[in-house]
């Protein structure tokens, strides 16, 4: 049976994970779970922790699916997980239990000694290097692209991060990395910085996590964004930072500040709160409409919300419910359950929306399925009217960089105009933001079609890195079938 925290198909794209590491702290495994712990959101289908203890020179590991508080609320678990360095991860998944080989830290014992990696993003050439590790004898144990990269390190020759380094000269791609070895904790961020990673330090404990929010449950101090092309070397001789890659325009992915971060977190300087209201902001001055209630879509589309009502002056409202205990599907649907499915989230707050003017905000709209059953909701509860307006332009193109996304065929606005989706969804009308409202939104001027200043190829298509892998349509089918099981 499929299992999944979001249940019956929830609408969402889903980023595939998350990373954290510490060095030099008793405990580690302890902070490590409370940092993945608020790094949740990020992945949710499977987690682990690798430690290092050099009192018995021995790594130490648990990977399974589930929860962090599921995986790592046994004590019996934390107490087998010694040591003062580690590293932990968060994966996303769209399958069961035949993924838990894929839940990382992925460990190997290499001529230099062991070797645990964690990564979030995706490599778009890992099914070519894949082949070519295969040819020369290599032999894999899972189906996630992380895998070759223990797998270069061990052809190569010198220095842990001599071999690293020489290593990712050789994958393409957008990743952050945290590999632990028995005397460094390493990050590294690829190139163009798609994907985030920040550096902090509590007492003289440096900590590495995909966002701020790691940071502040165990109370540690953020230190700076790591730079993208950065690599970060952390030993018992304090921090190194080198930068051995050519350098590159930096392609953040925008969609950290639409959805996928935490709204308390604070990625390169912003706060992703406050962006999430400017861009609400900015979507009520391309996008008036004239209603009695500004409702966002819980809960993503909540700050996006208060900036719309803020800006166009008409009174936001909880007008649906969020029920935040919805744990993993415990039935396998049926065509008519899976139709009730989004009351297992979301439920009309009647007394808000009875006899109103409805514009509802949200911030995208995947396959459109889940909007359809909202508007639908909320007109049974007794509004008027019911618009939508979206924090973001159409999703128009899949994303090969590390998040979860439909084939292009599955995603609404790219087989129909926005008229077209109106009437699917049902409701009286629908605006998107501009890509230009967007980048406005993040304090730009507009979007620089020469030269974007974000990675925004979700909504224009244009591709920032190469995909060597997609370079037909047989490659997509691999490259998206090698994310999950390559059964």
């Amino acid at each position: 049976m499929r299992t999944t925290t979001n249940p019956f198909d929830d609408d969402k794209l889903r980023e595939e994970c998350a990373i954290f590491g510490i060095y030099g702290t008793p405990d580690a495994a302890a902070h490590l779970a409370l940092g993945l712990h608020a790094l949740q959101h990020r992945g949710q289908e499977g987690t682990g922790i690798v430690t290092y203890d050099e009192r018995d020179d021995q790594f130490h590991a648990h990977r399974d699916n589930g929860h962090v508080g599921d995986v790592f609320g046994d004590p019996s678990v934390m107490a087998q997980l010694v040591g003062d360095s580690g590293i932990g991860h968060n994966r996303y998944s769209t399958s069961g239990d035949t993924m838990r080989r894929n839940v990382q830290p992925l460990f190997g014992d290499l001529e230099f000694g062991g070797l645990a990696v964690a990564h979030n993003g995706n490599l778009t050439n890992a099914i070519a290097v894949r082949e070519d590790l295969v040819r020369r004898g290599s032999i894999f144990q899972s189906t996630t692209d992380t895998e070759v990269i223990l797998h270069l390190m061990a052809t190569m020759r010198g220095s842990v991060v001599d071999r690293l380094i020489a290593t990712l000269r050789q994958v393409e791609g957008a990743y952050s990395l945290v590999c632990l070895t028995r005397k460094k904790l390493i990050g590294v961020r690829d190139p163009m910085g798609v994907r985030p990673l920040v550096l902090g330090k509590l007492g003289s404990s440096y900590i590495l996590a995909s966002e701020t929010v790691g940071l502040d449950i165990i109370g540690a101090d953020k230190v700076r964004d790591v730079s993208p092309g950065e690599v970060i070397v952390i030993d018992e001789q304090g921090l190194h930072s080198y930068f051995p890659f050519d350098s590159a325009p930096s392609k953040l992915c925008i969609f950290e500040f639409i959805y996928f971060s935490r709204p308390d977190s604070v990625i390169e300087g912003s706060s992703v709160y406050e962006a999430r209201k400017r861009i609400g902001m900015e979507l009520a001055r391309e996008n008036p409409v004239d209603v009695d209630l500004v409702v966002p879509i819980p809960d993503s589309g909540v700050p996006s919300a208060i900036g719309y009502a803020e800006e166009s002056g008409f009174p936001f409202e909880y007008g649906i419910i969020r029920n935040h205990y919805v744990g993993r599907t415990f039935i396998e649907p049926t065509d008519e359950i899976r139709h009730l499915g989004v009351k297992l989230k979301h439920n009309a707050n009647r007394a808000m929306l009875e006899g109103k003017r409805v514009v509802l905000v949200d911030d995208s709209i995947v396959r459109g399925t889940t909007s359809r059953k909202i508007v639908e909701m909320v007109r049974a509860a007794g509004a008027t009217e019911v618009h939508m307006r979206i924090a973001s332009p159409p999703t128009t193109h899949s994303c090969f960089y590390g998040v979860d996304t439909p084939e292009r065929s599955k995603l609404l606005a790219a087989q129909h105009t926005i008229e077209e989706m109106r009437h699917l969804i049902g409701c009286d009308s629908l605006d998107f933001l501009t890509m230009d409202g967007l980048y406005r939104a993040m304090g730009l001027e507009g979007r620089n079609n020469e030269m974007p200043q974000y990675c925004d190829a979700c909504f224009s298509g244009e591709y920032p890195i190469r995909l060597k892998d997609h370079e037909d349509v047989s490659g997509v089918q691999r490259q998206l079938s090698l994310l999950r099981d390559a059964s």
